[in-house]
C-alpha cells in the first residue's frame, strides 16, 4: 500500500535521525523532529502500522525503531525521485533562461551598436563600447543532457545568468538512471561554489563517486575550467574611428594609421578594457591622459571610460578618445548619462519579459 503523507514523514523522520546518531529512534524523538505537531501516542500508533507493514523493525522490547531495508528503498526511491523533479525543473529554466539570454544578447548587441554610433556623432570624437563580461566565478548550475547516443551537452550556467554549453563524446551511452546521478553529483557538490574553491582533491573526490563515469566528470570539470575562466576575445563595437583626422595633433599618417589600425583589429582595445573593468576605485569613471593610457598607440590621446553595471557581476566599458584638448566636462557628462540610460533599458527589458 501507499503510504500517506504522514506515515511517509515519520518514515523519513525516523531513518534521518538513525542515519545521523546510529540509535533506535523513539516516539518522542520523532515528535520533536517532525513539524506534524503530534502526540507521542499517536506517533506510536503510526510506528506500529510501519513496522505492521515492514518498513521499520523494532531491535528488541521496549527499544525504539530502525529503518528495515524495505524503508531504506522507499526512502531512496522517494529521495531520487524529489531530486529528479528538482533537476527536471531547473533544466526547463535553463532552456528558458537560455532562450531568453539569446533574445535580450541580440537586443544588447543592437542597443550598445546604436550607443557607439550615437556617441562618436554627439562628441565628434571615436568611441568604443565592451559588451558585458561576467566578472563573477561562481556555479549556479551543471546540466548533462543526452545529444546521441555517445554525445552528452554540458550546460553550465554561471554567475550573472550567462550559459555556456560544451559537448562531450562518452565511450558508451548512458542509461537516463546514471545521467540522472552524475546531474545530482555535480549539482549537490558544485551549485554556488566559487570556482577557486574547486581544487584537484574535490574533483578527485568526485570522480571516485562517479565510479565508471569518472573519465565524464574530469570532462565536465575540463569545460568548466575553460569556460569560466575569463573571455579574451571580449565583443567591442566601435564607431567614429575617422573623427581622428578632425584634429591636426593626430592626423598625421603615423598616428591616423596606428589608431586606425587600433580600432580595426581591437587587441588593445581590449587590454583597456580589461584594465577599466578591474579599477576598484568606485567611481566607474576613468581619464587617461597621454601616456597614462594602458594602449600604446593612444599616447598622444586622452581617453575616458565608463563602467556600466548591469546586474551584480555584469559589466562593460564605454570609452570616448580624442585629442588632449578634448572637452573633458562634456565628455564624462555624456558617459554618466549613457551609464544611466542603458541601466534603464536593459531593466525596462528585463520587466517586459
Amino acid at each position: 500500500m501507499d503510504l500517506d503523507e504522514r506515515k511517509l514523514k515519520i518514515l523519513q523522520a525516523i531513518i534521518r535521525n538513525y542515519l545521523e546518531t546510529g540509535e533506535p529512534v523513539g516516539s518522542r524523538t520523532i515528535s520533536k523532529y517532525t513539524d506534524l505537531n503530534l502526540s507521542s501516542a499517536t506517533i506510536r500508533n503510526e510506528m506500529s502500522d510501519l513496522e505492521e507493514l515492514g518498513y521499520i523493525l523494532q531491535p528488541h522490547t521496549s527499544a525504539g525503531r530502525i529503518p528495515s531495508d524495505k524503508g531504506y528503498r522507499l526512502y531512496v526511491d522517494h529521495m531520487m525521485l524529489e531530486k529528479e523533479e528538482q533537476l527536471n525543473q531547473a533544466t526547463q529554466e535553463v532552456k528558458e533562461l537560455q532562450k531568453l539570454l539569446l533574445e535580450r544578447e541580440d537586443k544588447m548587441e543592437s542597443v550598445l551598436k546604436q550607443m557607439a554610433k550615437m556617441l562618436a556623432a554627439n562628441t565628434n570624437y571615436a568611441t568604443m563600447i565592451s559588451a558585458p563580461q561576467v566578472k563573477g566565478n561562481k556555479l549556479k548550475f551543471i546540466q548533462l543532457s543526452r545529444v546521441e547516443k555517445c554525445q552528452l551537452l554540458t550546460t553550465i550556467v554561471v554567475e550573472g545568468n550567462v550559459i555556456k554549453n560544451s559537448m562531450i563524446v562518452v565511450d558508451d551511452p548512458l542509461d537516463d538512471e546514471t545521467l540522472l546521478k552524475l546531474n545530482i553529483l555535480l549539482n549537490t557538490n558544485l551549485n554556488g561554489l566559487p570556482i577557486e574553491e574547486i581544487n584537484l582533491a574535490m574533483i578527485a573526490k568526485l570522480k571516485q563517486q562517479a565510479g565508471d563515469c569518472a573519465n565524464i566528470v574530469a570532462e565536465v570539470m575540463d569545460a568548466v575550467a575553460s569556460q569560466i575562466k575569463n573571455d579574451e576575445n571580449v565583443e567591442i563595437y566601435t564607431s567614429g574611428a575617422n573623427n581622428i583626422f578632425k584634429y591636426p595633433e593626430l592626423a598625421d599618417n603615423q598616428r591616423a594609421s596606428e589608431l586606425i589600425t587600433t580600432f580595426e583589429e581591437k587587441q588593445l582595445l581590449t587590454e583597456l578594457v580589461n584594465e577599466t573593468l578591474t579599477d576598484e576605485t568606485g567611481t566607474g569613471i576613468q581619464v587617461y591622459i597621454g601616456n597614462e593610457t594602458p594602449v600604446r598607440t593612444m599616447k598622444d590621446c586622452s581617453v575616458v571610460t565608463a563602467t556600466y553595471e548591469l546586474e551584480e557581476g555584469v559589466k562593460g566599458t564605454i570609452g570616448i578618445i580624442g585629442p588632449r584638448r578634448m572637452d573633458y566636462d562634456k565628455v564624462i557628462h555624456t558617459l554618466k548619462t549613457l551609464k544611466s540610460q542603458l541601466d534603464t533599458i536593459y531593466k525596462k527589458d528585463d520587466g517586459q519579459t
